[in-house]
């Protein structure tokens, strides 16, 4: 083994060994986690990934204001509001007006969708639990801007 080759090894891993590992792990993980099963009873509303990140808010996080969706998804408000008017016809969400400022709407998830979704969604969120408990703070804080960073520069290459 070479001098750079038994430094990679004992420091972690070169940048080109972690890139083949992670072109080689995230197709793996990402048709594992499109074979967890959709419930039953919410198969037949065709649910996309941009509804899957709005529930997920909701349901972590609880009722929250359109615009405080449309911050953490990074969307426009209209975007947002789109979303809330398909999945309230579909009565997986519900409006209501924020008693505070009647001009703010608050969204929920309908209490009888709330069990199948948290059941649905609570899988992910148990094994991200399970796999960054042993990580230190700053361990988990590198590990997600650096996926965040990673779909930035995916991102950026679909744009060039």
């Amino acid at each position: 083994m070479s001098t750079a080759k038994a430094a990679t090894a004992a420091d972690g891993l070169s940048v080109d060994d972690g890139v083949r590992m992670l072109l080689l792990l995230m197709p793996r993980m990402v048709g594992r986690v499109k074979r967890i099963p959709v419930p039953a009873e919410l198969q037949t509303l065709a649910l996309a990934p941009r509804h899957l990140s709005l529930l997920s808010y909701l349901l972590f996080d609880g009722p929250l204001t359109v615009s405080e969706l449309a911050r953490r998804l990074e969307v426009a408000p209209t975007t947002v509001s789109l979303m809330i008017a398909e999945l309230s016809r579909r009565e997986v969400v519900v409006r209501s007006d924020d008693p505070a400022d009647r001009r703010r709407t608050i969204v929920s998830i309908t209490e009888h969708r709330r069990p199948s979704i948290d059941a649905w969604l609570s899988r992910g969120a148990r094994a991200w639990r399970k796999t960054l408990q042993p990580l230190t703070p700053a361990q988990r804080k590198l590990f997600v801007d650096t996926l965040a960073a990673y779909e930035r520069e995916v991102l950026t290459e679909l744009d060039a």
